[in-house]
């Protein structure tokens, strides 16, 4: 106990930014409201605010955070398969599941620019920001570390969803970790999050 006491800590500081700042940001997403409409709340807290972090404290290039096309072949193909894959799964899930509907439902009216603007900023909090800081640090460890606090924020969604989240948050960074940019992670689940609701709803 007194060596642990006594040893020097030497901290990442941006490792301690972004884990301080992500804590706090996801806070601020759950008690407070800072626009008429949560989506432009989150625009604003997950990618604006991230952003002007980058440059102006850490001082680099957003594009270090995966904030680019990256590699856009294979983004392209991710993203394809992503859809090809998922489309038949959240179809039948959709359907059956009457929790999703009853708390999708609502959600239909101003697809799918809302689902847009909803993940345009989560995608690049987790799988850019995130995810690339911690990279840089800890290596491939980084994709399990920001998929828990990305499983985390999905509590109080359908428990059928929430539970899958640790797994596909994973995907997702894998995604982004493979293309060196979080648009195409966030491509697949702008399709998810918007065909979710559309079957949740009955549309289909």
């Amino acid at each position: 106990m007194k060596y642990l006491l006594g040893e020097k800590l030497n901290f990442d500081w941006k490792i301690v930014a972004v884990t301080i700042f992500s804590t706090l940001l996801l806070m601020v997403d759950q008690y407070q409201k800072i626009t008429v409409y949560k989506y432009w709340d989150r625009v604003i807290l997950y990618l604006v605010l991230p952003l002007l972090i980058i440059v102006i404290l850490f001082r680099e290039n957003p594009k270090e955070y995966g904030f680019s096309l990256g590699d856009w072949k294979l983004g392209l193909t991710y993203t394809a398969l992503g859809i090809l894959i998922m489309a038949p799964i959240i179809y039948y899930l959709g359907r059956g599941d009457a929790s999703m509907k009853m708390y999708y439902e609502p959600s239909l009216k101003g697809l799918p620019w809302t689902t847009f603007l909803d993940l345009i900023g989560w995608e690049f909090f987790f799988r850019g920001w995130i995810l690339f800081a911690y990279a840089r640090k800890f290596g491939h460890e980084a994709l399990w570390l920001q998929a828990v606090p990305f499983a985390l924020a999905h509590i109080g969604k359908p428990e059928i969803e929430v539970l899958s989240t640790i797994f596909g948050g994973f995907v997702f960074g894998w995604v982004a970790w493979r293309t060196k940019s979080f648009i195409w992670p966030f491509l697949i689940h702008w399709f998810i999050a918007s065909f979710i609701v559309i079957v949740a709803a009955g549309a289909i």
